[in-house]
């Protein structure tokens, strides 16, 4: 029984990293949705800040996952 409770843990953690990856792609790839020029950030129009301020969320969701899929009570490796 705790061999299934710990299967199903895993693969909870499994979905959340593969939200953590798939989120950026999918926000990045439906372009009419960040498509315009309103509103400006400092005169910067929408369509590349939106951009830009997904570089650090990348970066954020990627941490994620590795967090959520590294095995747990050994030190990672070098």
């Amino acid at each position: 029984m705790a061999r299934i409770a710990r299967i199903a843990r895993l693969h909870g953690r499994g979905i959340a990293a593969a939200f953590c990856l798939v989120a950026p792609v999918v926000a990045l790839l439906w372009v009419p949705w960040y498509a315009q020029d309103r509103p400006r950030l400092a005169g910067v129009p929408f369509f590349y800040w939106y951009q830009l301020a997904w570089v650090p969320g990348c970066s954020l969701g990627m941490l994620a996952a590795y967090v959520l899929t590294r095995p747990r009570g050994r030190p990672p490796e070098p």
